[in-house]
């Protein structure tokens, strides 16, 4: 997506580095509530897969979306006993929530989450995560929907899954394949620009942040997984389909008016700095033709029911002014939003102002054709009028394309926008063997810091907190900064999961 300048741009991919082994490359995150019986085998068996399988050092982090049964007991056990998992636990229910407090609160370079039923084969957790290591990809799905995924889950579930899915290609055009398959991994650069702009803190938080991410130009990767549906999941069916049918009316609402600042996620062209040094060479100008011409084939039949209808009470160059006027304001504002992804109200003022004066030209080029025709013939038929305004709106949008490109909507990519400062201040411990430190980021969810303390038996909610040493401490190429997750909705009472 082409878009102007913004300081919030990303940068260009990069693999992350292998370097200390002590810092945690992946950060799978386990959300629940009331859990107690499938939390324990659940992160046990998660733990042994990564430690076989996974060639990076890893966190596993479960978070408790305000549980009313052992399950926090059972989490902090887990805690003490296992030194690469943490517990973090919230007072207000939401799987959106969960992740969103504890991704933006994480260290780890990749960002992951799965269910803990643990539906999908764990096989898939490696080719999920790979992509975003690499610096190929920036989000990455588990997908139930791809041919080669098998799949075992009743037909009901079957039909639900396929019907959201053709809605959201159907009303917001998504083209990933599985929004709410429990398996996906982030790059945490990514995430802390991403996730301030999703509002859904339930299970439509999946959706909202792939559709952002895939109109921002984000490239996400689909793994085909085995995936086995959990006979005693607690989703509420019902409600989390009409949640869920909200939350699509509200972000294609959303993305209809350009109030969303997708050009914060932009990413230059390629990885290879080469790419991007190239001079002389128009970018995306093979879709842009593509767009300009459907636009203008649509604003000339606009244009000529306009004209038929202002011809009817006026002059032919009257009404060729009249419907000129109004198609190219139409006009001006489908191009600045499809053709060439200008998003948001900054600016449209003066493109409608630089719009007007291309009208301008049109106008002479139109109304010269029509003083020429009526020179030519005292009395011309309605079809040759409208015969020689073809000819000559044809001429006038070549025209009109590249006073567009050059001029309304030039390609501002090649100045240098400022990118997102990176910085990370590493915490001081405690003691040696102290698992949690001194200072620690405060609870985004309460006013006053909560205490820090040792990890024991008897649970305690806590902010979030790493484990490595200070000589452990590594600063990742595309470590951002510190964004506060918290939403005005995040306090919703209403909000019943």
């Amino acid at each position: 997506m082409r878009t102007e300048p913004s300081p919030g741009n990303l940068p260009a991919r990069e693999h992350l580095p292998a370097g200390n082994a002590g810092t945690p490359v992946l950060d799978v995150v386990i959300p629940v509530y009331n859990e107690e019986k499938d939390l324990q085998p659940c992160v046990l068996r998660l733990h042994e897969h990564l430690a076989r399988t996974f060639p990076y050092a890893f966190r596993i982090t479960i978070a408790d979306n305000a549980s009313t049964d052992t399950t926090p007991l059972v989490a902090a056990r887990l805690e003490a006993g296992i030194p690469e998992v943490r517990a973090f636990r919230l007072d207000q229910k939401g799987r959106g929530r969960a992740l969103r407090t504890v991704w933006s609160a994480s260290d780890a370079p990749v960002l992951a989450y799965m269910d803990v039923d643990l539906s999908t084969d764990l096989n898939a957790l490696l080719p999920l995560v790979a992509p975003l290591i690499s610096g190929h990809s920036d989000l990455a799905i588990g997908s139930r929907l791809a041919r080669s995924s098998r799949v075992v889950r009743g037909a009901k579930r079957e039909f639900i899954s396929r019907t959201y899915n053709l809605i959201l290609r159907g009303s917001l055009q998504a083209r990933f394949s599985d929004a709410q398959c429990g398996f996906k991994a982030i790059r945490r650069d990514v995430a802390q620009v991403l996730l301030p702009l999703v509002e859904d803190t339930g299970w439509f938080f999946d959706t909202e942040m792939l559709v952002l991410a895939e109109r921002a130009g984000l490239r996400i990767h689909e793994v085909p997984v085995d995936w086995v549906d959990d006979p005693d999941s607690t989703v509420h069916i019902v409600k989390t389909a009409t949640d869920d049918l909200k939350g699509v009316w509200r972000v294609g609402r959303a993305l209809a008016t350009g109030s969303l600042a997708l050009d914060r996620l932009a990413r230059p062209f390629g990885d290879d700095p080469r790419d991007r040094e190239i001079s002389g060479v128009p970018k995306g100008l093979a879709r842009q033709l593509v767009g300009f011409c459907v636009v203008g084939g649509l604003s000339t039949l606009f244009y000529l029911l306009l004209y038929s209808g202002f011809r009817t009470f006026s002059g032919s160059q009257v009404a060729n002014a009249l419907a000129l006027l109004v198609s190219a304001v139409a006009n001006t504002a489908a191009n600045r939003r499809l053709t060439f992804g200008v998003r948001g109200r900054g600016g449209a003022v003066k493109h409608q102002a630089q719009g007007l004066v291309v009208f301008g030209i049109g106008l002479a080029l139109t109304s010269g054709s029509l003083a020429a025709l009526n020179a030519a013939t005292n009395d011309p038929a309605h079809s040759t009028e409208l015969a020689v305004l073809i000819a000559a709106n044809l001429a006038a949008t070549v025209l009109r394309f590249l006073l567009f490109r050059a001029w309304v909507f030039p390609d501002r990519r090649d100045e240098s926008p400022s990118t997102v400062v990176a910085s990370h201040t590493p915490a001081v411990p405690v003691g040696p063997a102290s698992p949690v430190y001194a200072t620690a980021p405060q609870s985004p969810y309460s006013t006053t810091p909560e205490p820090y303390g040792p990890t024991s038996a008897s649970y305690c909610p806590t902010p979030y907190g790493t484990t490595h040493s200070p000589h452990d401490h590594q600063t990742w190429g595309d470590a951002t900064m510190q964004l506060q997750p918290v939403r005005p909705n995040d306090h919703d009472p209403r909000d019943a999961r």
